[in-house]
């Protein structure tokens, strides 16, 4: 069934939208630790290489603003 221009969009869609803008939002907090001097280290004590991290992080973020974007425009 086509979606009519008056439908409503599907909620759970919705949802499921803002838990995944809800995970760029915690992304880009990470980042902005990154940017401020923040590091981790794995279980083990080792340290994560966090400019790697941060190049991770950017891609992850412009994908997410990839998918979004699209994911909007096809809801509505």
């Amino acid at each position: 069934m086509s979606k009519t221009p008056n439908s409503a969009p599907d909620p759970a869609a919705q949802a499921a939208l803002e838990r995944f803008k809800a995970q760029r939002v915690t992304a880009i907090y990470r980042l902005d630790l990154i940017a401020q001097g923040a590091t981790i280290s794995y279980e083990d004590g080792t340290p994560v290489d966090m400019a790697s991290e941060k190049t991770r992080l950017e891609a992850v973020v412009a994908d997410m603003d990839r998918r979004i974007a699209q994911l909007e425009r096809a809801g509505g």
